[in-house]
């Protein structure tokens, strides 16, 4: 969905688990219900654009969904034993009446039913959190495999496994009590994060940023903060996203190219979303030991509050980055703690923790290799940086990312010549 027309993806996005819940509350039947969904979305940007948005959107969705979710029933012979079942349970017109866009079928409720449903303790986080992402999240398959660093056909198969498991399972849709939701709330956590992630540095597509995910997250966030207003964690997640999308206006130039974070104009950060980022973390940090999240929020704040680049308190940052290796051992916070240190120590530091992550998950990754160049470029290893910025340049998928990498290896190319 990432070609969407952002007004459109703005519209669709928190429709889709909403229209999910609203089907999965009448036919008991996620996996159904979710591969109905997905096949209205496409529906609707197919039809959407030519014969304009209908006057009740929702109620579109459901009622096309509702005919797919027939027609699946009716055609495929796995799926006739689901509609004895529910046939069992209805009135003989049940599947035959058309379902009713009411407040009282699709409360705003849905999306986070949704959210922890998929992300049920039945389910390992290693397939809850993909299919949450494509449920709630509305992204792809591929944009999800590229989150995990596994093909695309890996991705799909995880995901169908995961909703076989739902459905086996006999989970009701409804509202996650305590114990479900303590359960299943590391995996909501990360769902939310990656959803946010995405949204703020797509992964592919022709744009650098897709606001319409980042905001879904951030409001999705504030709705789970409002559940668990005690949760630390809950509350460290929504003070870094709040923090980080504080900068989005300022990580493009006027041709919609990236802007590193240090030769961005912070008067153009959100000095409103800064201030309500660190209100929440300081609260947080004030309830106890300090969780992934809040340490992430932390190093956010540290980068926000500094008024230039050079006023950055490097020093703190490499140690968050510690605790956070500590914590969340993973080769992004190795990243991330390699440029630290490079800020603090010199880029040869930085260049041989990099140097640890040769053999693993970023092997080839253009994180890694555009992090090599940057860290080469700092070093005065000109023509080693040029040939690591041409490498990473084509592994993106992200267009913007593709061309800024280019530049900067055009860039030094002209300064060396």
């Amino acid at each position: 969905m990432s070609t969407t027309p952002p007004s459109l993806d703005d519209l669709l996005r928190p429709l889709a688990p909403q229209v999910v819940g609203v089907l999965t509350r009448r036919y008991g039947d996620f996996d159904a219900a979710e591969d109905a969904v997905q096949e209205a979305m496409l529906d609707a940007l197919a039809q959407w654009p030519a014969e304009g948005v209908p006057a009740s959107p929702r109620g579109w969705l459901i009622q096309v969904a509702y005919r797919r979710m027939i027609e699946q029933i009716r055609s495929e012979q796995a799926r006739r034993r689901r509609e004895e079942l529910v046939a069992a349970r209805m009135p003989a017109d049940y599947w035959t009446r058309p379902p009713v866009d009411r407040v009282h079928e699709a409360d705003g409720d849905d999306t986070l039913i949704t959210l922890f449903l998929s992300c049920h303790p039945t389910l390992t986080p290693a397939s809850a959190i993909p299919l949450t992402l494509r449920a709630v999240g509305g992204l792809t398959t591929a944009e999800i495999g590229r989150a995990f660093m596994v093909p695309e056909a890996t991705m799909a198969q995880r995901i169908s496994r995961a909703k076989q498991r739902i459905r086996s399972s006999g989970v009701p849709f409804r509202a996650p009590g305590p114990e479900e939701r303590a359960a299943s709330l590391a995996s909501v956590l990360h769902v939310l994060y990656l959803i946010f992630s995405e949204g703020y540095a797509s992964s592919g597509g022709p744009g650098l940023q897709r606001v319409e995910l980042s905001r879904e997250a951030i409001r999705l966030t504030r709705t789970l903060h409002a559940l668990l207003p005690g949760d630390g964690e809950v509350a460290g997640l929504l003070a870094l996203v709040l923090l980080t999308d504080a900068r989005r206006n300022a990580r493009t130039d006027a041709d919609g190219m990236p802007v590193p974070l240090a030769e961005q104009d912070r008067s153009r950060w959100d000095g409103a979303a800064v201030a309500e980022g660190v209100a929440l973390l300081t609260a947080a940090l004030a309830g106890g030991a300090a969780g992934p999240y809040q340490i992430q929020a932390a190093i956010a704040a540290l980068h926000d509050e500094a008024v230039t680049a050079e006023e950055t308190d490097w020093p703190q940052i490499l140690a968050l980055y510690g605790l956070l290796e500590r914590l969340s051992p993973n080769p992004v916070v190795t990243l991330n703690r390699a440029v630290a240190l490079a800020m603090v120590r010199g880029p040869a530091a930085g260049l041989a923790l990099l140097g640890t992550l040769a053999d693993g998950p970023l092997t080839g990754h253009h994180r890694l290799l555009a992090t090599r160049a940057h860290l080469l470029e700092m070093a005065g290893d000109h023509a080693a940086a040029i040939d690591a910025y041409r490498a990473a340049a084509g592994r993106t998928a992200s267009v913007p990312e593709r061309d800024h990498l280019v530049m900067r290896a055009a860039r030094l190319a002209a300064a060396r010549s």
